[in-house]
């Protein structure tokens, strides 16, 4: 009888490190998760320890194999997840740190954004990287720290020093400092990659005074980047063999490979992506163009457009922490159930501004039609469907820009869980919003491409037969009903 193989997920997150283990059909057969530091040293500002990132992923990937019954020789290949834009410089032969990475929620380079704006450049940034002008991505973090660390830039240039995001750390500490590359779904977040070559931008890298020699070699997003040394939990030789940012792994590991297949994942944000083909599409409505992942070495790439609402699950945490409606937030459902309809009351989650397609900053959250008989319940039920209508601007943004309609809504992340959450949002977009039984989709895609790469699997056909849907919510609601709720959400969202 063959050895069974198993494939581990390392999938580190903003704030705290997923290790999974799953068999060949995609059954998790060990988990492990352990926190870490945020740090904080001025206001908006945000920072990691490089350091504890890695420790806190062996200790993951040890406690892992133990609750699977394990040890590392079993394991057959390591995939990659991260959270996108977190921003390292570290020693090439030596691995330390230069400086604490800067996280993507870090705004420390907000002045340098505007300054960058003014000069008009951001049509051009647009053209070349798909992304705008913005604190959020890699590239003005990393001009930041050549900027302030003292010596950085004149050791980087001589070829000493390493940049990269999460993903690029984790590789370099897992093959034992051997290997320094990324991948095209990682380096598409940087503001230095060319969508259309896939490979660093002379231009771009000028315009942010990026050294060439400290960047990594750019990579696909299922291939072997080199193996496994010097381990305590892991024996030498392991592939590492896949990674993708977070929100394209769980793109890919919601089996969306069709153009038009979209997934959303409903965290304290909520983030969608729609798979757009072969080919780069370009927005009109605010929304990122960005690699999803290209398969092996010189295969296809597939593209996405993205679009973000900073507030989802983090209304029901306010209605929990807050207004203190409810005790946990799954108890939202059934107070929100708990009324047939919202009584008209209808809420627009700006509690950090909004976001794509709509792009205002100043706007503020608002709960709008209340009267006296509104209730905390009517309340409740309008938090959930605001949520809901912020994706189907989002979707409706990706619908005019790629020209495609949704056929499904593949839908993860905690608040997935919520039933009724789920079917309202399928009764504003028409389209069927699928479940899938494992809600960790992230964790799930870093594991397919990471078995793809070192041939567990053949092809994503197989990873498209394993994935097995949870529940459908089929559309119910009538079109003219559907049309007043959206015409009221358009009101209240010009009021917030």
């Amino acid at each position: 009888m063959p050895k069974a193989k198993y494939v581990l997920a390392l999938d580190q997150g903003t704030t705290g490190t997923h290790v999974s283990i799953l068999d060949s059909k995609l059954k998790v057969v060990g988990r492990s998760y352990k926190e870490f530091t945020q740090h904080f040293p001025k206001p908006s500002w945000v920072e990691h320890d490089l350091d504890e990132i890695w420790a806190t992923s062996e200790w993951c990937i040890g406690r892992a194999l133990k609750d699977a019954g394990l040890v590392g020789r079993d394991i057959s290949a390591v995939g990659i997840t991260n959270q996108r834009e977190t921003t390292g410089l570290w020693a090439r032969d030596s691995g330390k740190p230069l400086h604490r990475a800067i996280v993507w929620q870090d705004r420390r380079t907000s002045e340098l954004c505007r300054q960058l704006k003014e000069r008009g450049v951001e049509p051009r940034v647009r053209e070349t990287t798909g992304l705008v002008v913005d604190p959020y991505f890699s590239g003005t973090k990393l001009h930041w720290l050549f900027e302030h660390v003292k010596g950085a830039r004149a050791r980087a240039e001589r070829g000493d020093v390493c940049f990269g995001t999460i993903d690029t750390w984790l590789v370099y500490k897992l093959t034992g400092g051997t290997t320094h590359v990324t991948d095209v779904s990682n380096a598409s977040r940087t503001l230095l990659m060319d969508l259309k070559t896939l490979q660093w931008s002379d231009e771009m890298r000028a315009l942010l005074k990026i050294p060439a020699a400290c960047l990594p070699q750019i990579r696909g997003s299922a291939e072997v980047y080199g193996t496994t040394r010097g381990m305590r939990s892991l024996p030498d030789g392991v592939p590492v063999a896949g990674m993708a940012g977070d929100q394209q792994a769980a793109l890919f590991g919601q089996a969306c490979f069709e153009p038009g297949e979209s997934k959303c994942t409903y965290g304290t944000g909520a983030f969608l992506l729609m798979n757009t083909g072969t080919e780069p599409v370009r927005s009109s409505a605010g929304l990122l163009t960005t690699v999803a992942w290209r398969l092996g070495g010189t295969g296809s790439t597939t593209y996405a457009l993205e679009g973000s609402s900073f507030i989802a699950g983090a209304a029901v945490q306010w209605m929990r922490d807050g207004l203190k409606v409810i005790k946990r937030a799954p108890d939202i459902e059934a107070l929100a159930a708990s009324v047939k309809d919202t009584g008209d009351v209808v809420f627009v989650p700006a509690l950090a501004g909004l976001g794509a397609p709509h792009w205002r900053p100043e706007a503020r959250g608002l709960f709008a039609g209340m009267d006296r008989s509104t209730t905390v319940a009517h309340m409740a039920r309008a938090v959930l469907e605001g949520i809901a209508l912020q994706i189907h601007d989002l979707a409706e943004a990706m619908r005019r820009d790629s020209g495609r309609n949704i056929p499904v809504f593949k839908a993860d992340g905690g608040a997935a869980a919520n039933n009724l959450l789920m079917q309202y949002q399928a009764d504003l977009l028409g389209v069927p919003v699928v479940r899938p039984k494992n809600l960790e989709t992230t964790s799930l895609g870093a594991a397919f491409l990471g078995g793809l790469g070192a041939g567990v699997w053949d092809s994503p056909d197989a990873i498209r037969r394993a994935w097995k849907a949870d529940k459908v919510f089929k559309p119910k609601m009538k079109a003219d009903l559907r049309e007043r709720h959206l015409g009221k959400w358009k009101r209240a969202v010009e009021r917030a």
